[in-house]
């Protein structure tokens, strides 16, 4: 009987199996690389996305259960303190230096602020579950 846990078969119902380690076949791999490459946290191989901000319910490669990581708001609030200064200082900065109508502020910042959050968020979150998973951080 499985308890459910991300170890599959070496937990049967909360009694360890002496004979099975699962960690003695994945050596521990970096929170920040694996979740960088947005790949498994313990396998480091398969993917961690099914689409670009949805977890995979479980691993390809090493069948780990991902369907309880949840980064919650996280990775957005990560994103908005490193994309919110940056561009607030280039946006002072070229204010400041040539005074261009605010159109050109529009055309110039609105992208990098909607381009500079997608491009981070994937890889935010996929760091967060890694963290999550290297702590065995869960539902209290």
């Amino acid at each position: 009987m499985l308890c459910g846990c991300s170890c599959l078969s070496a937990c049967t119902g909360g009694a360890a199996d002496p004979g099975v380690s699962v960690t003695a076949s994945y050596p521990p791999l970096s929170a920040f690389s694996t979740g960088l490459r947005c790949r498994c946290p313990r396998c480091g191989v398969g993917k961690l996305f099914d689409g670009y901000l949805t977890i995979a319910a479980t691993c390809g490669h090493c069948g780990l259960d991902l369907a309880a990581s949840d980064s919650g708001d996280g990775p957005a609030i990560f994103v908005i303190f490193i994309v919110g200064p940056i561009v607030t200082g280039l946006a002072l900065w070229t204010e400041v230096r040539f005074t261009p109508p605010i159109w050109v502020h529009m055309v110039l910042w609105l992208p990098m602020v909607l381009g500079g959050s997608i491009w981070l968020l994937r890889p935010f979150k996929a760091v967060l579950v890694a963290l999550q998973y290297k702590h065995q951080a869960g539902d209290s």
